[in-house]
């Protein structure tokens, strides 16, 4: 196929040149992101422009502007006649540039050749500070995952202490939180009736700041709660933990309560969000007219690597329901599943398919869990009452519709499209709605699902993500007992049979996480390896925002019960953890051996690396008190810890594990 060029107007226009190549003359909004430019509806910031587009204004954007120099970036379109909107991109600025023991990223996988450098850490802040300075009366809206997880107090890992809301923070008029397309449109709208921002103050799913000397905004709908102020939260982790309960409910509720949180002399108000998209709402979203390709200013500067990973995929849906502790998906995205319709995906693959380097490979048909597609609840009013941030856990709730047939007939659909070779499902996939011992009342579909996937949609490989193997770690994470992972994997080893297959079978874990001890890690490393796997796909937990995992690890107590959960913090105890996924590298045996004898297991040193004796045996009968020495391994990463993944309106990295 013959590779034709666009014209530049296909995009949105990030020069001056371009505005005006479109007759021009000032922009209504003009957009910040600290990513650079991809069409896409994977990327936020493009979704955002869009959706201003299609309500009839002209829009800019400024990617990754230089916040160093004379602010000429900031600059170049003027004052917007509307307001500026600030996103720090797909990823939160500091989950792309610090490893999991803070050590720099030499990469940005949001950025054109995956140079590092290109955006500040806590971006929202910094870009909305240079704009109010430069233009003080041009209201500045912020939203995105950054802005979206650090709407209330939250413990900054990085800084490690507790900073206030980024709306605070930043001193920007309006924070927008999840997915901001329904607010999005109400606030346009408001905007071009001529209301001022500073009346928007009853808009579902936004934040606002107001003087603690004035009354609430009416609103006869909602309740209020009011939560600990921040100034409190600082004096008393306790205080912090207790707030994130009600942060976490609130958020997940179809019938929400408005939140206030004081700081200082002002209030933190957070409406509740937007009822869940519906398909119709989704489709409208995903149908705008994207070109799908970065901007062609890129094109001498490299492949950005976050779109080369997904420029052949498609995203059925979002949301996740799995409540999991340490994912900030329900967060951002929400609990309940927004679905498209089968016409608008199947639209968006004859997009992919006319790609002109398209080889007959789709690389992912999957969502933030892959097989969520459609499910929701079976009696709505059941839904409208829920409080649980979890409909799998503890057990899969009696309400879920988890029926896997419209995916199934999705998928077949896909594999019958003439340019189709193949269409993989990248995303990670829930097993345990695939085990019939843990979704007792599942139907017939989930033995079809997962038959149909291993034969047609797995490319050698099937992630799924057991997480831990310990009982104990794995309720404090809300997953389910490992033993249902052992009944998957017995089903997974009976169909690659049945049908002549060697697929093989990655599973995901955790070292560090919250609950998690060194015995425990020894015995995830001897039960897998009893299964036969060596793991690659292994993290050491990063505390992030807005997760249940990061309040025990700061505040030292499950915020649901207050009760204290032991949490690996040091470098030193962090690493004793992680060590133990490499079993079966040589130069990792003698500590793990070490390790071991003081723990006293000998039947685990005997499964993991043998009976044989350590070389300097003196070493480690030395006196410490009842406690190992450490090693300091402070300057290295963790081995095998997972490069970082896309964010924003995406699939499973929005995890940022």
């Amino acid at each position: 196929m013959i590779k034709r060029e666009r014209p530049v107007t296909d995009w949105l226009p990030i020069t001056k040149k371009e505005v005006e190549l479109r007759g021009w003359d000032e922009l209504d909004v003009i957009l910040v992101s600290g990513d650079a430019y991809v069409d896409h509806p994977a990327f936020g910031p493009a979704v955002i422009g869009r959706i201003i587009e299609s309500e009839g204004l002209r829009v800019g954007i400024i990617p990754q502007p230089n916040w160093r120099d004379d602010l000429r970036d900031f600059k170049k379109f003027g004052k917007p006649k509307l307001f500026f909107g600030v996103t720090g991109g797909c990823m939160d600025p500091m989950v792309n540039h610090y490893t999991a023991n803070k050590r720099k990223r030499s990469n940005d996988a949001y950025t054109p050749n995956g140079e590092a450098g290109f955006r500040p850490d806590y971006a929202t802040t910094v870009y909305t500070k240079i704009l109010k300075e430069l233009y003080p009366d041009v209201p500045v809206v912020i939203g995105g995952i950054e802005a979206s997880l650090r709407r209330v107090t939250h413990y900054d890992y990085w800084q490690d202490q507790l900073l206030p809301s980024v709306l605070f923070s930043s001193g920007a008029d309006l924070l927008v939180y999840g997915m901001g397309e329904q607010p999005l449109r109400q606030i346009i709208d408001l905007m071009k009736k001529g209301a001022p921002v500073s009346s928007m103050d009853t808009i579902p799913q936004t934040s606002i700041m107001r003087p603690r000397s004035e009354e609430l905004p009416k609103h006869k709908a909602w309740e209020t709660l009011t939560l600990n102020s921040h100034e409190k939260c600082l004096r008393d982790k306790l205080a912090y933990a207790a707030n994130f309960k009600h942060v976490e409910q609130e958020s997940n509720k179809l019938q929400a309560r408005r939140l206030v949180q004081p700081i200082r002399d002002q209030h933190l108000i957070i409406n509740p969000p937007y009822q869940t998209m519906t398909e119709e709402e989704m489709d409208q979203s995903f149908d705008l007219a994207y070109t799908r390709l970065p901007h062609p200013k890129y094109n001498k500067r490299g492949v950005i690597p976050a779109w080369e990973m997904i420029k052949f995929s498609v995203n059925m849906h979002r949301g996740c329901f799995g409540g999991c502790s340490f994912c900030t998906i329900s967060a951002h995205q929400g609990k309940f599943i927004a679905s498209r319709t089968e016409e608008s995906i199947m639209k968006e693959v004859e997009q992919v398919v006319d790609m002109p380097d398209f080889k007959g490979y789709i690389s992912d048909l999957g969502g933030p869990s892959a097989n969520m597609y459609k499910m929701k609840g079976k009696v709505q009013e059941i839904c409208d009452r829920c409080v649980s941030p979890s409909c799998i856990h503890p057990v899969i709730c009696h309400n879920l519709d988890t029926s896997h047939k419209p995916m199934i007939d999705l998928l077949r659909k896909v594999d019958e499209h003439p340019k189709i070779k193949k269409a993989f499902v990248g995303s990670g996939i829930r097993y345990d709605m695939l085990v019939k011992e843990y979704n007792k009342l599942a139907d017939e579909s989930i033995d079809e699902y997962m038959e149909q996937i291993i034969t047609r949609h797995v490319s050698g490989r099937l992630k799924v993500a057991p997480e831990h193997t310990s009982d104990a770690t794995l309720r404090i994470m809300r997953k389910p007992s490992f033993k249902h992972f052992h009944s998957f994997k017995k089903k997974f080893d009976k169909i690659n049979q049945k049908n002549g297959m060697n697929q093989q079978l990655i599973p995901y874990f955790i070292s560090s996480h919250p609950g998690c001890e060194e015995v425990d890690m020894a015995n995830l490393a001897a039960e897998t390896k009893d299964m036969g796997f060596k793991l690659e796909q292994v993290q050491d937990f990063t505390p992030t925002p807005m997760t249940v995992a990061t309040v025990i690890y700061y505040a030292g107590v499950h915020p649901y019960t207050l009760k204290p959960v032991f949490t690996a913090k040091s470098a030193n105890e962090k690493q004793a953890q992680h060590q133990f996924f490499f079993w079966y590298k040589p130069e990792r045996q003698k500590e793990i051996r070490s390790t071991l004898r003081h723990l006293k297991r000998k039947d685990l040193e005997e499964k993991l690396v043998g009976g044989t004796t350590i070389s300097n045996p003196t070493n480690s009968k030395k006196k410490t008190h009842g406690k190992r020495k450490p090693i300091d391994r402070t300057s290295r990463q963790p081995e095998g810890t997972r490069p970082p993944k896309k964010k924003g309106n995406s699939k499973r990295h929005s995890r940022n594990k």
